[in-house]
């Protein structure tokens, strides 16, 4: 039987579950990464990244740290055990936890895109990624693809809103609408088929969004503003 991930309300036993509460208390810590394109609208990408590797760094080194030292893994399991999932307490390998794959996509995104394609791509991810968990865990009841419609349903429509705050924070014309709307449907189909994909998806988020994105600002005329807005 295929597995289907956490936003997903489906009558299937072997997916990888939490409690309701956990999930919500999870994904509120995951809004905190929401500070990340934030941070990185106001400064330069060398700066960012002078935060932002040796913080990853430091994740995952906590992160094998966990599944290799019992006295750490008990350390983390008094503080955050509810919250991680049954692929992340395994010790028989090593897989990251959600945390350290954000900060790894963070330091491949700002370092690879254009700062408005970076930003757009990485809120994108925070937002919609939390809403399609939150919906689809709530409502989800039908199936689409590997998850539910209605989570993929809540990221499109959470990925619109946060294309047109940032649209209009930054004035930017209606090209920029269009493209990124194009990418964040990719997004949510990258999001739906992570487990297919074998990636974790807060990576193929951002990646799927921001590779869109530049493709189309390169191969539209008007769209070279979106690589050259800092």
């Amino acid at each position: 039987m295929q597995a289907v991930e956490q936003n997903a309300k489906l009558p299937l036993d072997d997916r990888e579950d939490i409690s309701f509460g956990a999930e919500l208390l999870r994904k509120g810590i995951h809004l905190v990464s929401l500070s990340i394109p934030i941070g990185y609208a106001l400064m330069s990408r060398q700066q960012a990244l002078m935060i932002l590797v040796p913080l990853t760094l430091a994740f995952v080194i906590a992160d094998v740290l966990i599944h290799w030292s019992m006295p750490v893994r008990r350390l983390a399991l008094r503080i955050v055990g509810p919250l991680l999932r049954p692929h992340e307490l395994r010790n028989d390998r090593l897989l990251l936890n959600g945390a350290s794959y954000v900060l790894i996509s963070a330091c491949i995104v700002v370092a690879l895109f254009p700062k408005l394609i970076a930003v757009t791509s990485f809120a994108i991810l925070i937002i919609s990624d939390i809403s399609a968990a939150i919906i689809g865990r709530r409502y989800g009841s039908h199936r689409f693809l590997d998850k539910t419609l209605e989570g993929t349903l809540a990221f499109v429509v959470s990925a619109l809103v946060v294309i047109a705050v940032i649209g209009t924070l930054y004035r930017l014309p209606a090209i920029y609408f269009a493209i990124a709307a194009c990418a964040a449907l990719v997004g949510a189909i990258a999001e739906n088929l992570s487990i297919r994909l074998k990636m974790d998806d807060n990576v193929s988020i951002p990646l799927s969004i921001g590779v869109v994105m530049w493709l189309l600002a390169v191969a539209i005329p008007s769209g070279e503003l979106l690589l050259q807005v800092e």
